[in-house]
């Protein structure tokens, strides 16, 4: 029997940089041999009027993608490939950043426009087999530099953008002090800029009232794992079903932290406290918008869709 095709797929986030090892089984589904997040935050001044990565943000990531590429290695994939999204796409010098890649390690990065970055969270979704039953629902990926939004109806995409939503991005214009507790300023600024972010991209809210909201990325997956550890429940058998209502308990609760409280909440990752609260804030006004009662929480991405595209060769 030939060996089963291969492919990683390292996606260059704003907040952190993941790998995904994945493999095309015989009956046609993607099963992930590996999956790898390193937090290495490179979109340092990504709300700047003209954003520039720094040379200690681009040394971070060079070496993210360094370790990405030796577990890769690992798994000897007949395809590797490099993405980048909202952080590298937005800095003015996003293409030297690309370019420190390729020199050094010999593969090219493609920058993903907003709207390739959409649809190939929508793809990954569809990658999911506990969302095979689904036909109309929305999904949502809030990442660091970026929210993606997209509408699917009878699982074809129907609505993708992307909007300047991300939670580092947000941090960054709208929170006083990251390490202080969250203020109500903090919370009506983000809920401001978000609500109005939305009415400007016409995005529309126009499935059937009971069709579900699919979350993706670190902030839903990271509340899942807090949540389910505040529960004493390992992550794997935690309820993928998010309800509004908890995100804004847990929301309450983290809000009253200052970073060094939030880092010790179990399951927090290190570098994740920081926009934690805007993260949360967030994905709650943008359901208010969207009279939205839960999230269904997966951990199938941009990563699974690029696969997907990559093995359907």
């Amino acid at each position: 029997m030939p060996a089963l095709p291969k492919a990683a797929v390292i996606d260059i986030g704003s907040n952190s940089i993941k790998i995904l090892i994945a493999q095309r089984e015989p009956d046609g589904h993607l099963s992930a041999l590996k999956l790898k997040t390193i937090d290495a935050r490179i979109s340092a001044g990504i709300s700047r009027e003209n954003p520039q990565l720094s040379e200690a943000g681009i040394e971070r990531g060079v070496e993210a993608v360094r370790e990405l590429l030796a577990t890769a290695g690992e798994f000897a994939p007949e395809y590797t490939r490099l993405v980048a999204t909202s952080a590298v796409r937005d800095a003015r010098n996003g293409q030297l950043f690309t370019e420190r890649i390729q020199t050094s390690f010999g593969y090219p990065v493609r920058i993903l426009t907003g709207d390739e970055e959409a649809n190939y969270i929508g793809r990954g979704l569809t990658c999911d087999p506990a969302l095979h039953h689904l036909r109309d629902f929305y999904v949502f990926d809030l990442g660091g530099g970026s929210l993606e939004c997209l509408a699917f109806r009878e699982r074809r995409i129907m609505q993708a953008i992307s909007l300047p939503l991300g939670c580092v991005r947000l941090t960054e214009r709208c929170v006083q002090d990251a390490t202080a507790p969250f203020s109500s300023r903090d919370r009506e600024s983000i809920a401001t800029q978000t609500k109005a972010t939305l009415a400007a991209s016409g995005f529309r809210f126009d499935l059937p009232a009971d069709a579900t909201a699919v979350g993706t990325g670190g902030t839903l997956t990271t509340a899942r794992a807090v949540l389910a550890a505040l529960r004493d429940q390992p992550f794997e058998q935690s309820d993928t079903l998010l309800a509004i209502e908890d995100l804004r308990e847990l929301f309450e609760r983290v809000a009253k932290l200052e970073l060094d409280e939030r880092r010790k909440l179990p399951a927090m990752p290190f570098g994740r406290a920081d926009v934690f609260p805007t993260a949360l804030a967030t994905v709650i006004a943008l359901a208010d918008v969207g009279k939205l009662t839960a999230y269904r929480n997966s951990t199938y991405n941009l990563r699974w869709g690029v696969a997907a595209e990559v093995l359907s060769v």
